[in-house]
């Protein structure tokens, strides 16, 4: 049951906000941190308890929901969902803390939409069951259109039909993909017994990517992405950037990959040319951005193209490389939008033209926010690093694609240098006007706020090891079905139908034989 405890816990602490809400503000804050925390520390023994040696999942829980329909509650996680599990676990109690004196108007129903967003977020990183998939993949867009919708900024409205109507677009996708599944499955949606070759399958895969392209987003699908960044909450947008972009490349390497390895191979030239432009097009569009919240929004576009770039490559380092910057990004991203915002709450301006030697009246911000800048530009010894250094070694070395792509894809490194440094030296450095020369430098909430981020941030840059090796064996499951798919469904195509069953005994075979090395492993 502690993965249901993980997953519910935030639930009950939005019950106990809607119960205890007339007790006053301090209470319901009081009650949403300790909710958080409870859930995070709940969750560390997810991490202690799990074994790296099998990459199978773990902390299984299947039992019957709608059983004529072939639907049950089905949740477990490995070891590419676990970090995702604790990032949104370890975000979710540092917005709260963040928030704490920056929302007025509606503060219980801002904290119950912000911990029943941490239950959807959670609910799909672990999930196997497509049907409670898909429950949990749209349940998390009630309360991010709250957050955006009536806590956002002056255009809030536009940006969060917006969010919306994309996000729909492509679950109607995802959708008919799940009931063709289905019907495929022997009327199951159960994630753990599908087992392609699948007919229509580039079809289907088209269905899913496009649903977790829009939710990366990959360019072009990516339109929505500023206007949500800009117009959200200050820690909307850390969840948003930290949180829920993951959900797509998630399903990327959940769904899409293993499932349809076939039609992963045969689009993967034109996704990888998509993740490259959307790479160079997000760094050059941040680097002319006036506002800060939308230098880092476009700054997102860039970072993530390079993790779908990683999950296409198809081999351990460039997959392993890609799941360890989805954390590296959601840290550093996080830690940009929620010193935005704290600059913001003193200055009411995100424009970079209105700041200007910050570093002499701001000293802490301006240690903290160098290092941030310096980690999402992926210094060595900083966690960027070696994500994109993992994704760019394993792209070119798997020849999936083009060696070109790659080249291109670290002019994207080198841009980002210029568009974050720039940025950084025209806020930070120069004339002090009388303005900012009265804002006061970081409080010690805001500190705390701050500090577990920067430990992770130099942590997973000087010793990546802990992370690395929790998900080594479940990326090397991913990679084995990949390519145990993608040759049978290759060899179907040329022998005769009634010698098939043959190429599925295989298929059998190695499946038996993988989880038999994991029994013996374990």
């Amino acid at each position: 049951m502690l993965l249901s405890t993980v997953i519910f816990l935030p639930l009950l602490g939005v019950i106990a906000i809607a119960l205890l809400r007339g007790l006053g503000a301090s209470a319901i804050k009081s009650i949403a941190l300790a909710i958080g925390v409870l859930t995070f520390v709940i969750s560390l023994g997810l991490y202690t308890g799990f074994d790296a040696t099998t990459g199978t999942f773990q902390n299984v829980t299947q039992q019957a929901w709608i059983p004529g329909l072939g639907i049950s509650y089905h949740i477990g996680i490995d070891g590419i969902s676990l970090w995702l599990v604790l990032l949104t676990t370890f975000l979710t109690p540092i917005c709260i803390l963040a928030a704490w004196n920056s929302v007025e108007k509606g503060l219980s129903g801002f904290m119950m939409s912000l911990l029943a967003l941490e239950t959807g977020m959670l609910g799909v990183f672990c999930a196997l069951d497509l049907f409670l998939f898909f429950v949990f993949w749209e349940s998390m867009l009630i309360p991010m259109y709250f957050l955006i919708g009536i806590w956002g900024g002056e255009r809030r409205i536009y940006a969060t039909v917006k969010f919306v109507l994309y996000t729909m677009a492509g679950s109607a996708l995802m959708l008919v993909g799940i009931l063709a599944l289905y019907f495929q499955n022997n009327n199951s949606f159960d994630l753990t017994t599908l087992s392609g070759p699948f007919s229509h399958s580039d079809l289907l895969f088209l269905g899913f990517f496009i649903a977790f392209a829009i939710k990366v987003p990959l360019f072009p699908f990516h339109t929505w992405l500023p206007d949500a960044h800009v117009e959200a909450p200050t820690v909307g947008s850390v969840i948003l950037a930290g949180v829920l972009l993951k959900m797509g490349t998630y399903g990327i390497i959940r769904f899409c990959l293993p499932l349809f390895p076939e039609a992963a191979a045969q689009f993967t030239p034109l996704i990888v040319t998509l993740a490259v432009i959307g790479i160079i097009y997000g760094a050059l569009v941040a680097m002319v951005q006036p506002d800060l919240k939308k230098l880092v929004a476009y700054s997102s576009v860039s970072h993530l193209g390079f993790v779908v770039l990683g999950l296409f490559s198809r081999n351990p380092a460039g997959i392993q490389g890609s799941v360890l910057q989805m954390i590296n990004h959601g840290l550093s991203t996080g830690a940009l939008f929620l010193l935005v915002g704290m600059i913001y709450e003193r200055r009411h301006s995100r424009m970079i033209v209105d700041f200007g030697g910050l570093s002499k009246r701001m000293p802490i911000f301006a240690v903290i926010f160098m290092i941030v800048t310096l980690s999402s530009i992926g210094l060595p010894g900083l966690n960027g690093f070696v994500g994109e250094y993992m994704i760019l070694l394993g792209s070119f070395v798997e020849g999936a694609f083009s060696k070109i792509h790659v080249i291109f894809a670290t002019v994207g490194v080198i841009l980002a240098a210029v568009y974050m440094l720039w940025m950084f030296q025209r806020v930070m450095f120069g004339t002090l006007d009388k303005t900012n020369a009265e804002l006061p430098d970081l409080n010690a909430r805001e500190i705390v706020v701050m500090l577990p981020i920067l430990l992770f941030i130099v942590w997973i840059g000087v010793y990546p090891k802990p992370f690395l090796s929790k998900m080594e064996k479940s990326v090397e499951i991913v990679v084995t079905q990949v390519k145990t798919q993608s040759a049978i469904g290759h060899l179907e195509k040329r022998v005769p139908p009634n010698t098939q069953f043959a190429l599925h005994g295989k298929q059998h075979e190695q499946h038996e034989k993988i989880e038999k090395e994991a029994e013996t492993s374990k």
